[in-house]
């Protein structure tokens, strides 16, 4: 696989919300904007009309016939669209935007900027929570952008070098454990000088480089739940790229489990470079 997989890539999907394209949907009332912080955080200030869905609350129990029903309870029917920021350089707001996804909503974005960013650009924020009208969600699974540790075993023995294991912890976890095989894509190495993605042509270059494109199926991880692999799930989106499953429980479980973990005892550990 070479950087001319990335090169191919068709176009990419909307994954972000540019910060000013939102203020307009604000006044007219055409989107559900969804804060991802803790509650205090949230009832401190927030982004006008925003409603409060925090990712703790969501991990609880984040099986789909719940997550449509905290969908309904927000006003996010079928057909809504939704676009999802926090104040965590994107791994929170992912991380809902993929749940959201995965019970079968296909209108969900993340908001470009952190809400640290919106309030530096002198955009308006509220500390009221706006009136809720309840709509009904349906749970459609999409398995296809799920693997569990048993749809990862599988398809690395079924079809080897066609799958791609792309870990998203911090390049010195990888160093020390992961699951043999896999790329490393430190989270840092996503961001944009003042965005939460880079640009697509920037992020196609950063994959290229990696080896990452469209030629394969592509499996993001992180350490625990989801979280770092889920903004890399949007990050390859971005960049135009289709084929990827976020492993949810990522390290965590497997490690639990007792699989077969790598290191590189050799590695030079101050080799933590971006590009």
């Amino acid at each position: 696989m070479s950087g001319s997989d990335v090169a191919g890539a068709g176009p990419a999907p909307a994954v972000t919300t540019d910060a000013d394209v939102l203020r307009g949907e604000i006044r007219d009332r055409s989107a559900v904007v969804v804060d991802a912080r803790r509650p205090e955080d949230y009832k401190r200030s927030h982004i006008p009309t925003a409603v409060n869905l925090p990712l703790a609350d969501l991990l609880s129990d984040d099986g789909p016939d719940r997550v449509a029903g905290i969908a309904g309870s927000l006003g996010i029917g079928d057909e809504t669209r939704v676009v999802v920021y926090d104040d965590s350089f994107g791994a929170l707001a992912s991380r809902i935007a993929w749940t959201l996804e995965y019970i079968g909503h296909a209108d969900v974005t993340l908001l470009d900027t952190t809400y640290a960013q919106w309030r530096s650009m002198g955009m308006e924020t509220d500390d009221a929570a706006p009136p809720v009208t309840p709509r009904e969600h349906s749970a459609a699974p999409e398995p296809g952008i799920l693997a569990t540790h048993e749809y990862l075993e599988k398809a690395v023995a079924d079809r080897g070098d066609d799958v791609v294991l792309v870990d998203n912890r911090e390049r010195l976890n990888f160093l020390e454990q992961h699951i043999p095989g896999a790329v490393s894509l430190p989270y840092r190495t996503l961001a944009g000088p003042d965005r939460i993605l880079r640009g697509r042509e920037d992020m196609r270059r950063l994959l290229a480089n990696r080896g990452i494109g469209d030629g394969s199926e592509i499996i993001t991880y992180c350490g625990s739940v989801g979280t770092l692999s889920g903004l890399a799930y949007y990050a390859m989106k971005s960049a135009g790229l289709s084929n990827i499953r976020l492993y949810v429980r990522s390290f965590k479980e497997w490690k639990s489990l007792q699989k077969p973990t790598a290191t590189q005892a050799d590695a030079n550990y101050w080799d933590l470079s971006a590009e």
